[in-house]
């Protein structure tokens, strides 16, 4: 990943909606959400999360697919994986032990198996 991309990822989750967005399609992975449920979700009107969705588009944060009468939203994890990636390009001048403890931060908070019910819970009452 270059500086601009970075930046344009960056521009993009630095607004509280968008951020937000972002964070609910990476809890709903893989399956995604339509646009009508995660304006529901968020409590933002329709022709507002548009503008937010075309926005984490652009930046390469999410993909959208059309299914039917609705448009479906899903994180792109490997972006994720690029930007952190590239935060930590040139972590620790070569001295891995001083970044274990992030790249364990990083590490998935759960596997599927290990998933609580209280998760998967929210999930369900997100998509109603």
């Amino acid at each position: 990943m270059e500086s601009i991309q970075a930046i344009t990822v960056f521009a993009a989750l630095a607004q509280s909606t968008r951020l937000d967005v972002f964070r609910l399609l990476i809890a709903h992975e893989p399956d995604g959400l339509p646009a009508g449920e995660i304006a529901r979700a968020l409590a933002v009107p329709h022709n507002t999360m548009s503008s937010h969705l075309a926005i984490l588009t652009r930046a390469g944060l999410i993909d959208a697919e059309r299914q039917s009468r609705s448009i479906f939203y899903r994180a792109r994890l490997d972006a994720v994986r690029a930007v952190a990636g590239f935060l930590v390009k040139d972590c620790c001048g070569g001295r891995p032990e001083i970044c274990e403890p992030l790249i364990a931060d990083l590490a998935p908070c759960c596997t599927s198996e290990d998933c609580t019910s209280e998760e998967t819970a929210e999930k369900e009452a997100v998509r109603g």
